[in-house]
């Protein structure tokens, strides 16, 4: 069967895997095969085996990672699971198959981190993750399984025999759900009784780096080609009128603006964070425009700043020396420091602000909150949201 993916947005192509496309449904273990081994690192600076959970009446091995919507749409439900069945001596792990050191900008853009361990333990602490969460850096592990997209867990009993693999429930929106395959194999096995059903077709995100040799970056030096020479770099003078419609957003989207001048350390060393950050959302309705509130005679420092960084999106430069009269006609709340960073919605509200040093990921999950809902992943704004 081919898999058809021409008419799916770009950004859905490099992060989906339809449930149609050949391999997803032909499972590589199937009922009745043993638990691969594994020897992998955890967010709990532990290096975690397959046999340190010989105990466990039952073992759920959940391939799952931080940057796929669907997969965060399971986190409270993987949470529950694992403490509903401690006590009854039911072992939830969960592995991430992603290769960090593959991802681009849109690969994140349903994310606030990315893949790698730290990643791995910055979402954790966010979402009081309660069971262990392995990495697969080098995804031997997930080729054993045989896992092309997450989530997708595995149940297994006490002699470490497969019972169930698939799904772990029918729904990505809890609230709709009316077929828990997971919880149904790990009841049946603590019954004694076979798991009523054995498979169900997984589909999610694809698991990212899977193709490419271990150690490789794949995308990242067809973009660096890309990215080579001279940026497009726009910078325009703003006076009053200007930052007067700047502030009430006629963009129609999401609008990151920040203030900024070469001459503010802080300023600098936030920057390239900024970039990545509006990298990663663009492709969903986010708009960036930077301030600079240097002299315009600086100009030209101004532009090399932004070249050195790359900053294609929208740019400004106050028109005139009085930054105190430019940041009144912005707004007349406006803090006189930088740098300043908002985030204004469609209508002009404003739906975070930070005055000083950002922080980047209170900034990007307040983008992520407000961000318009994907049809793909009914829930996410709420995840981000709460």
């Amino acid at each position: 069967m081919r898999c058809h993916t021409a008419r799916l947005p770009s950004l859905l192509v490099l992060a989906l895997v339809v449930s149609s496309c050949a391999g997803a449904d032909t499972p590589k273990l199937a009922r009745g095969a043993a638990a691969p081994d594994f020897s992998l690192p955890g967010i709990d600076g532990k290096t975690h085996s397959l046999g340190e959970y010989a105990n466990s009446r039952v073992l759920a091995i959940v391939f799952t990672g931080n940057s796929c919507p669907a997969s965060q749409l399971y986190e409270s439900r993987l949470r529950r699971l694992a403490d509903d069945y401690r006590d009854r001596g039911v072992t939830l792990v969960a592995i991430n198959p992603n290769r960090a050191a593959g991802l681009l900008p849109q690969d994140l853009s349903f994310s606030d981190v990315g893949e790698s361990l730290e990643d791995m333990k910055t979402r954790a602490a966010y979402r009081k993750t309660t069971y262990p969460y392995l990495s697969d850096e080098a995804q031997a592990v997930t080729q054993q399984f045989g896992v092309v997209s997450t989530p997708h867990i595995f149940v297994f009993d006490q002699s470490r025999k497969l019972h169930y693999e698939g799904k772990i429930d029918d729904e990505l929106r809890e609230e709709a759900v009316k077929s828990s395959y997971a919880r149904s194999a790990i009841d049946a096995l603590l019954a004694g009784r076979e798991a009523p059903v054995e498979h169900t077709r997984v589909a999610g995100c694809a698991v990212k780096g899977l193709s490419s040799p271990a150690g490789s970056t794949p995308g990242q030096a067809d973009a660096g080609k890309a990215d080579a020479g001279k940026a497009d770099v726009p910078l325009t003078m703003a006076g009053p009128e200007e930052l007067k419609r700047l502030r009430q957003n006629g963009t129609g989207k999401l609008l990151l603006v920040n203030f900024w001048a070469t001459w503010c350390a802080p300023c600098a060393a936030e920057f390239p964070d900024l970039e990545a950050t509006y990298r990663m959302y663009r492709a969903r309705n986010l708009e960036f425009v930077s301030v600079s509130v240097n002299d315009p005679e600086e100009r030209a420092a101004v532009e090399e700043f932004l070249q050195t960084h790359r900053a294609t999106h929208d740019n400004r430069l106050f028109a005139t020396s009085d930054v105190y009269g430019l940041q009144a006609a912005f707004d007349p709340k406006m803090p006189a420091a930088v740098p300043f960073t908002l985030l204004l919605a469609p209508n002009g509200d404003v739906v975070y602000q930070e005055l000083g040093e950002l922080d980047t990921l209170k900034l990007r999950r307040a983008i992520l909150a407000n961000l318009p809902e994907d049809p793909q992943f009914p829930g996410h704004r709420a995840y981000w949201s709460n």
